[in-house]
C-alpha cells in the first residue's frame, strides 16, 4: 500500500513528492508518469520567476514570495546548482498614455507585498543595476525609470522611443531541469518510487479514495492508497474525471523560440525584456501588400497584443535568446505532438525589433531557430488549483499556467499542508477549488482585471 500516489512527474508532482518525503517524512510515495520526469511541459517554459503579480488581493504575490524564499534557500544549500539569478523583469513602453498605468501597477505591486517602488527621473545616481550572476540582493519592489535619455543611459540596447521602464527586482530565472532533478533525487533517496505508467482509474470505497490502477508495460496493477494527488499538468481534467470531477480549466498552446544571437545584439547581462505596448508587426509596404492579398496571412497585419519578450539563455558564452509572444491565446485541445505556428519565428523576431531595434540585423537573414513549446493549463482568472477535491483523499495541484516552475516550491508546500491537516497560510483559500462555490468569488470573477499572464 502506498501512503500517497502522485499522478504526474512534472515540476509540480516532483515538488510535492519532495515536500512529503523530505520535509514531512512520508516513506512510501509512488510518483506515476507515462513519460520521463519533467518532459511534458516543465521543460517548455522560460524558466523565469517573479513576485510581480496583480490582485485582487495579495494571494499571488504571497505565494510567489514564499516560493522565491524556498528557491533561494535551496540555491544556498546546493551552491546554486540550478543557477538562480536575479536579473529582474524589464517592462518597457513607448506610449505616454501607458505611463499612468505603469505608476498604478507599481503602486499596486507595492501594496500587495512585492516591495517598494523607487522612481528615477533626473539621474541614475540611486539606481542599482542588477548583477549578472547570483541571486543575493537586498532589492525588492521595482525601479521606475522615466525619460528617454535616462533609459538610454541604463539600457542602450532598447528602442530610443522607450519613455518609461519598470525594472521589477525580485525576478529572474533558473534551470528548471537541474532544480527538478535535484528535488527528484532527494525524494527518491527518501523512498519515493518513480513508476513509468498511466493512471487508468482511481478506486473509491465508501466514497473515499482507496487505490489507483496503473497501466505499465507489464500490465495493469492496482495500488492501494488513501491519498491520490492529481498533478497531471495539461491532462489535469482527464485525470480529475476519473474521480467524476470536472475542473474549470482550459489549455492554451504557447510557443517558445531559441534564437542564436550571433551578432550579440542583446547583452548577456540583460534582464528579461518585455514590451508592454500592443503593436502592428513592422513590415515593408511590399510585404504588407503580399500578406494582405491572402486570407491565410491577412491576420498578420492586425494589431498584436502587448507582451512580446526575450531573455538571454545558457552560460556566459552562449549566444541563445529565448523569444516568446502570446498572440494566439485561445483554448485548444491537448494533443501529444502539438503543431506550432509556422509564422511564429518571423513574427516574434519582428515584434521584438520594436523594443530591440538591433535585432533588425536578422530580418530576412535569421539563423535557424529551435521552436518548441507547451500547454498553459489555466483557470479563467489564471490562478492555480491547489488543495482537496470533492472526493475525500483526492487532491489537486495544477492549472499552473506557464508559471509552474516558479510556483512549485510554495504550491507543493501548500498542498502538503492540506494533505497532512496542518495549519494553512492566509492565501490557501484563493487557490482551493472550493472558491468557485462562493457567490462572492463568482461575482468577483465577473469583473476580474489583469490575470498577470505574459
Amino acid at each position: 500500500m502506498a501512503e500517497v500516489i502522485i499522478c504526474g512527474a512534472g515540476i509540480a508532482g516532483i515538488a510535492t513528492a519532495h515536500e512529503l518525503a523530505v520535509a514531512h517524512g512520508l516513506s512510501n510515495i509512488v510518483l506515476v508518469d507515462a513519460g520521463d520526469p519533467l518532459s511534458l511541459t516543465s521543460d517548455k517554459s522560460t524558466e523565469a520567476y517573479r513576485n510581480w503579480w496583480p490582485g485582487p488581493g495579495d494571494a499571488m504575490v504571497a505565494l510567489m514570495n514564499r516560493s522565491i524564499d524556498r528557491l533561494e534557500t535551496w540555491a544556498r544549500a546546493t551552491h546554486n546548482a540550478f543557477n538562480l539569478n536575479r536579473r529582474g523583469y524589464l517592462y518597457a513602453t513607448a506610449d505616454p498614455a501607458r505611463l499612468a498605468a505603469f505608476e498604478r501597477a507599481a503602486a499596486e505591486a507595492e501594496a500587495l507585498g512585492a516591495g517598494p517602488t523607487r522612481a528615477h527621473t533626473e539621474s541614475l545616481r540611486h539606481y542599482q543595476p542588477a548583477q549578472t550572476e547570483g541571486f543575493e540582493s537586498p532589492l525588492t519592489g521595482a525601479d521606475m525609470l522615466i525619460g528617454q535619455n535616462l533609459i538610454h543611459e541604463a539600457f542602450p540596447y532598447l528602442s530610443e522611443k522607450t519613455i518609461a521602464v519598470i525594472h521589477a527586482r525580485r525576478c529572474g530565472w533558473f534551470g528548471a531541469q537541474p532544480l527538478g532533478m535535484t528535488l527528484l533525487e532527494r525524494a527518491r533517496a527518501r523512498g519515493v518510487k518513480l513508476m513509468r505508467g498511466r493512471v487508468t482509474a482511481v478506486e473509491t470505497t465508501g466514497g473515499a479514495v482507496s487505490g489507483a490502477r496503473v497501466q505499465t508495460a507489464e500490465g495493469e496493477t492496482l495500488i492501494p492508497t488513501r491519498i491520490f494527488v492529481n498533478a497531471a499538468g495539461p491532462y489535469l481534467n482527464h485525470v480529475a474525471q476519473l474521480l467524476g470531477v470536472d475542473l474549470p480549466i482550459f489549455s492554451e498552446l504557447h510557443t517558445k523560440l531559441a534564437f542564436p544571437d550571433t551578432h550579440s545584439i542583446v547583452p548577456r547581462h540583460a534582464p528579461l525584456v518585455i514590451w508592454a505596448d500592443p503593436q502592428t508587426v513592422p513590415w515593408s509596404d511590399e510585404e504588407r501588400a503580399e500578406l494582405g492579398a491572402l486570407d491565410e496571412t491577412r491576420w498578420m497585419l492586425d494589431t498584436f497584443p502587448a507582451g512580446v519578450h526575450t531573455r538571454p539563455d545558457g552560460p556566459p558564452g552562449s549566444p541563445i535568446l529565448l523569444m516568446l509572444w502570446d498572440y494566439h491565446n485561445h483554448p485548444v485541445e491537448v494533443v501529444a505532438a502539438p503543431q506550432f505556428d509556422e509564422f511564429f519565428p518571423e513574427l516574434v523576431l519582428r515584434g521584438l525589433t520594436t523594443v530591440l531595434p538591433g535585432l533588425r540585423a536578422y530580418v530576412g537573414r535569421a539563423p535557424r531557430p529551435v521552436v518548441d513549446g507547451g500547454y498553459y493549463t489555466k483557470t479563467k482568472e489564471n490562478r492555480p488549483l491547489i488543495g482537496p477535491l470533492p472526493v475525500p483523499g483526492a487532491f489537486v495541484i495544477g492549472a499552473l499556467s506557464g508559471y509552474g516552475v516558479m510556483a512549485a516550491p510554495a504550491a507543493a508546500e501548500l498542498l502538503a499542508q492540506h494533505i497532512l491537516g496542518r495549519p494553512l497560510p492566509h492565501y490557501a483559500a484563493a487557490f482551493a477549488l472550493a472558491r468557485y462555490a462562493d457567490p462572492v468569488y463568482q461575482k468577483l470573477l465577473e469583473h476580474w482585471g489583469s490575470t498577470g499572464q505574459l
